[in-house]
């Protein structure tokens, strides 16, 4: 498919291969298999909670928007099976298309710059944090892991799997609470989120909500395929 001013449409990914498909035999996919192992196994309730409280404090450092994406200009995302190239330009190409779709919805542009960001997680100056507890696919934790999550069988080796605190349909939460009051595994989605709800006022809500903890959990969509 070709959109105005001459934009190729991709069918396929980098590899050649369909776009988010976990399951094609590949020297790519294997290190993303081997990213969900490590990120399934860690990604526990209790890790949650210290990582929202100690990068909560978003003490670390202070830099500009731009100087934080020039931080990824070495940053290649393991967990994503159809790009291997450095965030920054992912978050480039992302605000160049909304801008392209969207010219007069400047709050936008800027969601599409900044919806990775929080990456920077990565680098020491924001903690130095392992690629398994920065990206990948999101879901909820204290509560029973979804089957329709990328490469689940990898729970079975994480300690809330045999928690009953955790390892039921409900877990710690109530029917009916609310995804914002549902915590998901630790990542530059909830960190990004974090930021400007605390440090300004002047962001419209819409902002907030495509920078919320939940932009990366893909298996609500794959759920929602499915039924």
């Amino acid at each position: 498919m070709v959109l105005d001013g001459g934009f190729m449409v991709p069918q396929t990914n980098s590899f050649g291969h369909t776009f988010r498909d976990y399951h094609v035999e590949s020297e790519r996919q294997q290190g993303v298999e081997n990213f969900y192992r490590t990120n399934h196994i860690n990604q526990t309730y209790d890790f949650v909670k210290r990582m929202r409280k100690e990068h909560g404090k978003l003490n670390k450092v202070e830099l500009s928007i731009w100087e934080c994406c020039e931080l990824l200009n070495d940053v290649v995302d393991e967990s994503d099976p159809d790009l291997d190239e450095p965030q920054i330009e992912h978050l480039l190409q992302t605000a160049e298309a909304i801008r392209k779709d969207y010219p007069d919805e400047d709050w936008l542009h800027l969601a599409g710059l900044v919806h990775d960001l929080g990456k920077v997680l990565l680098h020491p100056g924001f903690g130095g944090l392992p690629q398994w507890a920065v990206v990948g696919d999101t879901y909820p934790v204290g509560c029973a892991f979804d089957k329709t999550i990328v490469h689940h069988k990898y729970f079975e080796e994480n300690p809330d799997f045999y928690n009953s605190a955790y390892n039921t349909k409900h877990g710690v939460y109530s029917e009916g609470c609310g995804l914002n009051n549902v915590m998901m595994s630790w990542g530059h989605d909830d960190y990004m989120y974090l930021v400007p709800k605390r440090t300004t006022q002047h962001c419209r809500q819409q902002l907030f909500s495509l920078l919320d903890t939940i932009h990366s959990m893909h298996c609500i969509g794959q759920k929602h395929t499915s039924t």
